[in-house]
C-alpha cells in the first residue's frame, strides 16, 4: 500500500468524524464519564510532545545534566508555573532561561 493512499484514507476518515460532529453537534450527549475522560486528552498530547524534546533533545538518549537547557529551562518553567500560576510569566522565564542556558550567559 503507498503512502499517498494511506495519507488519504486518513484524511477522509479525520473528515469525515469532524463532519459527523460538526454536523450533530449539540444532539450528540456523551456520558459524563467520556467527556471528563476527553478533557485530559490536550494535556496528554502535549506532554507526549514536550517530554522527549525535554528529556532528549538531540536523539542521543536521554541527556540529564545541567548542560541541557531544555531541561533546566522546564525544571524553572515547572517551578515558575508553581509558585505563580501565571502562564505569560512561566512562558517567558522558560524562555529566558532557555535561551541563556544555550547561548551560554547562564551556565
Amino acid at each position: 500500500m503507498s503512502y499517498t493512499w494511506m495519507i488519504i484514507g486518513m484524511a477522509v476518515i479525520t473528515i469525515f468524524i469532524k463532519a459527523i460532529i460538526f454536523v450533530l453537534g449539540e444532539r450528540i450527549i456523551l456520558p459524563g464519564m467520556l467527556k471528563h475522560a476527553l478533557s485530559f486528552v490536550p494535556v496528554t498530547v502535549l506532554t507526549a510532545i514536550i517530554v522527549p524534546m525535554v528529556l532528549a533533545p538531540h536523539n542521543r538518549g536521554i541527556e540529564l545534566t545541567w548542560r541541557n537547557p531544555q531541561l533546566v529551562a522546564a525544571v524553572v518553567a515547572v517551578i515558575v508555573s508553581a509558585a505563580t500560576r501565571h502562564q505569560l510569566l512561566t512562558i517567558f522565564m522558560g524562555l529566558v532561561v532557555f535561551f541563556g542556558w544555550q547561548f551560554g550567559m547562564l551556565a
